[in-house]
């Protein structure tokens, strides 16, 4: 779990206020080379004359060695977005087919008479599938229709990936099939599971039961994360939960049907407190372990397993042994992440160990330890990724690696030859404030919607490109209890990811060409959303304010071109009739909040915001 243990400093809350109107829906949103509202962006998409209406006497038709389930897929959602659900059936005005002399994705054909679909391969069918959704759900109005174009597509990066977090909090198979619907709409193929941490072991393993009996549970607490009190004598551990080996089958095989691989990451050999809570006897100290509930701990209570006793190995191979074959992925995640080497230093054992081994320190001795675990996980047919910790002392054969600690990682893996997925902090974190820490729910760190449009993945010009599998976002849950929240956090953020792991690359400087026109998009999308009741935020409308070091004068600015900042510092409720902010304003003597809602065509758009002036330049939400 790369990331909270970390301080990250709060990034400057000013943004550039864009001058061009911003309209909403198609009037700006989906320029006919973008396509009306589709995220991700095609790769070519040629508006032609008229419109499909669907009607109840539409048919869709599936060819010969294609698998029935895209076409029933589709129907099922053209049903939700328009009401109307066409039949399945021979000599349809719907065609979903194969064609194998593609070179690559789909091609999607609509005119006034008819729809034709054809893909490479099932997978590229179902992302046409995406796209003809997508289509249908962007009308605004009249009956149900698709707009007559021509589509070509096909995807940047093999890898598109999302990390949830079940350790932190846990959702529910319901909630993480939601989950994967909204991640098929948007073309993303990777569904990474983070499933162990200090804070709850979530997968069944038969021959480890106290994994799930003791290292599931917690006790329960609320309140801003590592602020928390620990676990009191005697306390139950009531929150938590955990997915048996059915449960991880059948997520497994819904993500599959929507070409979805899972990746399992087992968190070793740090983040383990609840491996020790459950087996004490892995550790270098005799504890006592209790599983975390979000409060402080590292550096004071163990939470990495011992490499020295053989007992750890034993265990992994057991772990690995059940993992394995409920996954399709070719990996197995082992993390490796954030080790403290303070109880292997400590530890005469284990520094007995390493003079024995010949290993020169604990960075050495963690090399060793992913060497150890890449053997065990290869030897169930899987190969082994990591966090970008796992270069540490050395990069163990066959490894690959996961950059979360910025690109440098990524990079300096892709040197040596191996293959990378970039998951750069805080880009493509997704749990990091939206907006400014006082009107958001509380974390740790920045990361607004333009910060993650705008970050370019790529490798440095001089390194191998076939390297670089993809990209990804991470949504670590520490402050996420609710799978509302999850929606919340991650949407729009994903739909920049999505965009940027699926489209042609694009100049990542000429940011004033694509912002305006990329935000219609996820306008319409938020419509979309709405139609199938899923959340997301807001915060692209709520503006960020900073203050001057004399605190004389303040700053409002809008991530989105075109809107009007209304506010006040008497602590009233703006409204239309309240000033608009069109340059640094003066703070009237006094004063000690700012209030502000932003409108657009007269219509408010943003939240009601206060904000402390003290609390202006604050870069995270303190207890």
């Amino acid at each position: 779990m790369p990331l909270h243990l970390l301080t990250h400093p709060g990034q400057a809350f000013h943004c550039v206020l864009l001058t061009a109107c911003l309209l909403f829906g198609l009037t700006l949103g989906a320029s006919a080379a973008d396509g009306p509202g589709l995220i991700p962006r095609p790769v070519s998409y040629q508006a032609t004359t008229g419109r499909f209406l669907l009607t109840k006497e539409t048919i869709i038709t599936t060819g010969k060695g294609l698998p029935t389930f895209p076409a029933e897929f589709l129907a099922t959602e053209l049903a939700r977005s328009t009401s109307i659900r066409p039949q399945l059936g021979s000599n349809g005005t719907v065609t979903l087919a194969l064609d194998t002399t593609l070179d690559k994705g789909y091609r999607l054909k609509i005119t006034p008479q008819r729809i034709e679909l054809v893909g490479k391969d099932a997978e590229a069918v179902f992302h046409g599938v995406q796209t003809l959704i997508q289509l249908a759900a962007a009308r605004t109005s009249g009956p149900a229709h698709l707009p007559a174009c021509e589509i070509q597509d096909y995807a940047r990066f093999h890898w598109r990936g999302l990390m949830v977090d079940s350790s932190r909090h846990f959702q529910s198979v319901p909630e993480l099939k939601t989950l994967l619907d909204q991640m098929a709409l948007h073309k993303f193929n990777v569904f990474h599971w983070h499933l162990t941490d200090d804070q709850g072991w979530r997968i069944e393993i038969k021959s480890r039961p106290k994994l799930t009996e003791v290292g599931a549970w917690r006790v329960p607490r609320q309140g801003i994360w590592w602020s928390r009190p620990g676990p009191q004598p005697n306390e139950a551990a009531t929150y938590g939960g955990f997915y048996t080996q059915a449960q991880i089958r059948e997520v497994v095989a819904y993500a599959a049907e929507r070409h979805i691989q899972v990746l399992p990451e087992i968190d070793v050999p740090g983040h383990s407190l609840a491996i020790l809570a459950a087996y004490p006897e892995l550790g270098t100290t005799p504890g006592p372990f209790q599983v975390n509930p979000g409060s402080k701990f590292y550096g004071s209570i163990e939470n990495t397993l011992d490499p020295s006793n053989p007992e750890t190995f034993r265990f992994l191979d057991d772990v690995f042994s059940e993992v394995a074959p409920l996954f399709t992925s070719p990996f197995i995640h082992m993390g490796g992440d954030e080790c403290t080497k303070v109880f292997w230093n400590k530890s005469a054992k284990v520094q007995a160990f390493m003079k024995a081994k010949g290993l020169q320190n604990a960075g050495e001795l963690q090399s060793w330890f992913v060497r150890q675990t890449e053997t065990i996980i290869r030897a169930k047919g899987k190969r082994l990724m990591g966090w970008d910790e796992i270069l540490e002392g050395g990069l163990a054969a066959n490894a690959s690696v996961m950059a979360w600690q910025g690109k440098d990682g990524g990079i300096a893996a892709a040197k040596l030859g191996r293959e990378v997925v970039m998951s750069p902090s805080p880009a493509y974190y997704l749990d990091l404030y939206q907006g400014h820490p006082e009107i958001e729910p509380p974390t740790y760190g920045m990361a607004r919607l333009r910060d993650t449009y705008f970050f370019d993945p790529s490798l440095p010009a001089g390194i191998d490109a076939t390297k670089l599998l993809g990209i990804q976002g991470n949504i670590w849950t520490e402050e996420i209890p609710t799978f509302s929240h999850l929606q919340y956090m991650t949407w729009p953020r994903a739909w920049a990811i999505a965009e940027e792991a699926w489209s042609p690359a694009r100049d990542h400087a000429a940011k004033t060409k694509t912002w305006p026109e990329f935000i219609g998009r996820v306008e319409q999308h938020y419509a979309l959303f709405d139609q199938r009741g899923w959340h997301y935020a807001r915060s692209i409308y709520d503006p960020t304010p900073s203050l001057s070091k004399d605190g004389r004068t303040l700053t409002l600015t809008s991530e989105i071109p075109g809107l009007k900042i209304h506010y006040c510092f008497d602590d009233t409720e703006p409204d239309a009739t309240y000033p608009t902010a069109t340059g640094p304003l003066q703070v009237p003597v006094g004063a000690s909040s700012i209030r502000t809602r932003t409108y657009r065509d007269g219509q408010p758009v943003g939240r009601l915001t206060w904000i402390k002036l003290a609390h202006v330049n604050r870069g995270k939400r303190e207890p």
